[in-house]
């Protein structure tokens, strides 16, 4: 039987889920890491860097959808709405575990400034779901469709023989575009070109630090 959870329990399970993308273990799906089984790469240093480098801001981004889809249903107005960004949230998940497990295979690390991109995202998501279900689905359609631009930068940049970080992003892409498409079909309206700007800024400004940091 399912549990009518207060808006006190809400606020602690999203606290929860933080504390867990932030500095813990998420919970994922169990999916498999799609890099296992696959050989691990004789790299040279440098391409290990640009790897680690590009890994290190697909995982930034994994921890900004994790806050856009929390901060969402902390205030999606809809029970069906609410449900589909947990669910989104909890494959986001996968992605997150799978771009750390990549990190620590190439000796780096994530991004010293995850705590301001999750709390930037929640403000954000927390802001989408306030103004309405369908523009808060319509947010999720343009982030996903921006994401999988990024992503399909990123296959192109990585070094040829880094199959194993290969194989994580063309599974994060299929699961992103996935999500998009779900919010638009739920009724997701197409967000007006300034806002959609100004996200693809955001973006630029994430992507471009942890890139570094």
């Amino acid at each position: 039987m399912d549990r009518d959870y207060s808006a006190a329990d809400r606020l602690l399970i999203q606290f929860d889920q933080a504390f867990r993308t932030l500095f813990g273990q998420p919970r994922t799906t169990g999916r498999p890491d799609p890099a296992a089984g696959l050989p691990e790469a004789e790299l040279t240093p440098e391409e290990r860097r640009a790897s680690a480098r590009l890994m290190r801001v697909d995982h930034a981004g994994e921890v900004c959808a994790q806050a856009l889809y929390q901060g969402q249903a902390l205030t999606a107005r809809l029970e069906g709405v609410r449900e589909a960004m947990e669910r989104a949230a909890e494959e986001e998940n996968d992605h997150l575990a799978w771009c750390e497990r990549r990190l620590q295979a190439l000796d780096s690390h994530t991004s010293l400034l995850n705590p301001a991109w999750y709390l930037g995202s929640l403000a954000l998501g927390a802001l989408a779901g306030a103004v309405g279900d369908k523009w808060s689905l319509g947010f999720v359609a343009e982030t996903e469709r921006q994401v999988v631009l990024h992503l399909d930068d990123h296959l192109q940049r990585l070094p040829a023989a880094d199959g194993r970080s290969r194989a994580v992003l063309e599974q994060m892409k299929i699961d992103e575009e996935r999500h998009g498409q779900n919010a638009s079909r739920a009724g997701g309206a197409v967000l007006p070109q300034p806002v959609r700007r100004l996200m693809r800024l955001a973006s630029k400004v994430m992507t471009e630090t942890a890139y570094w940091i």
